[in-house]
C-alpha cells in the first residue's frame, strides 16, 4: 500500500463512530441499558472534535507548504 498522510481528524471520527456502534451492540445484547440520548450527544461531540482537529491539521499543513514554497522561491 502506498504511504499517505496521517489524518488525525478521520482517526477521531472513526474511533467515535466505532465506540457508538459498540455501545449500541452492548445495548442490543442486553448487557447494559444505555439510553439513546447519551450516545447521540457523544457522537455529535466526537464528530465536532474530529472536524476541529481536521481544520487545524489542514491549516498547519497549508502553512508549512507556504513556508517551503517561499524558501524555494528565494
Amino acid at each position: 500500500m502506498r504511504r499517505h498522510e496521517f489524518q488525525p481528524g478521520r482517526l477521531i471520527a472513526g474511533l467515535v463512530l466505532m465506540l457508538a456502534g459498540v455501545l449500541y451492540l452492548v445495548e442490543a445484547t442486553g448487557a447494559a441499558d444505555m439510553p439513546w440520548y447519551a450516545v447521540v450527544p457523544m457522537t455529535a461531540g466526537g464528530l465536532t472534535l474530529a472536524a476541529l482537529v481536521g481544520l487545524v491539521t489542514y491549516a498547519v499543513r497549508r502553512d508549512r507548504r507556504e513556508r517551503i514554497s517561499e524558501s524555494s522561491d528565494r
